[in-house]
């Protein structure tokens, strides 16, 4: 088992933790399939929600916070029936706006997964303004249900009546829908056509900047991160961020990057160098590797 779990599983009931231990091995990154999550509310005989929230302290211990000290975790359950939990990060000395929250992470998990709607969102303390409009701008947002620990379920839209959507700005077409964008760049090199990949991918309806980063590791492995836009602008979630938020999930390390590429369109309205590239001197000494490519004709 991970050493981050060996608190948090201790706060579950024995029977619920005897089944969950051998799930969190060391390639455990938050994800727990539909069969192992009915293998768990089994193993519990408790109700599904309640697993749900025994299940939050694990999700709270993929937390990085440096600043606040404030562990936050969540869980978003995709229509698949698969668990994705998420956790706050925040960047070391840098700029608020750097970080992520807990429900960001998580839906951001379900989406590089392939999930294409979100059921429920389980966190441990209330979402932020800043959260309820992230998670409005997914593919049925307003009926997303959302728990909390000791208070009712009730979907998005009792959190944010009157909630400003993409339908707003005239997007049909909001977060976790399927959708690619195919650009033009001739190269052998695996980490950019990955970033490649993920740029077409992205979610970026209000300024056509469509953008991924990938982080290599020292042992090869690599992260992904896609830009997702909000019809609110700020609550927009950044490539590199998403990037760290999954590479923290797996339990790696800043140290161990040796390699970043941001990929994003030239027809964008915006660039996403700039914050990049903070972002990435924050916690690495290494330079980023910028491409800009053009977008294949429809």
């Amino acid at each position: 088992m991970q050493n981050r779990f060996l608190a948090s599983i201790t706060m579950l009931d024995k029977p619920l933790a005897t089944a969950l231990a051998p799930l969190l091995h060391e390639q455990f990154c938050g994800h727990i399939d539909a069969s192992q999550f009915a293998m768990l509310v089994e193993a519990s005989g408790k109700p599904e929600e309640q697993v749900l929230m025994d299940l939050l302290p694990i999700a709270a211990a993929l937390a990085n916070p440096p600043i606040s000290e404030f562990y936050v975790g969540a869980i978003a359950k995709g229509k698949s029936g698969d668990l994705y939990m998420g956790a706050n990060l925040e960047l070391p000395g840098e700029a608020l706006f750097h970080s992520v929250h807990a429900e960001q992470s998580a839906i951001s998990h379900a989406w590089l997964s392939g999930e294409t709607e979100i059921l429920d969102v389980i966190v441990n303390y209330s979402p932020c303004g800043h959260c309820r409009q992230f998670m409005n701008e997914l593919f049925n947002g307003s009926n997303i249900k959302i728990h909390l620990p000791q208070q009712e379920t009730h979907p998005l839209s009792y959190y944010l009546p009157y909630g400003f959507s993409p339908a707003d700005l005239n997007v049909t077409m909001p977060l976790l829908c399927k959708r690619e964008k195919e650009f033009s760049l001739n190269s052998d090199d695996p980490m950019i056509i990955e970033a490649l990949d993920q740029a077409g991918l992205s979610y970026a309806p209000y300024t056509n900047s469509n953008a991924a980063v990938v982080l290599e590791t020292m042992d090869g492995a690599t992260f992904c991160g896609r830009y997702a836009e909000n019809a609110a602008f700020n609550p927009s979630m950044q490539p590199m961020q998403m990037a760290l938020s999954n590479l923290i999930r797996h339990n790696r390390q800043y140290s161990e990057i040796k390699r970043a590429v941001l990929v994003e369109s030239s027809e964008g309205k915006i660039s996403l160098v700039g914050a990049t590239m903070d972002a990435l001197h924050a916690i690495a000494a290494i330079e980023l590797e910028h491409i800009v490519v053009e977008p294949m004709p429809a």
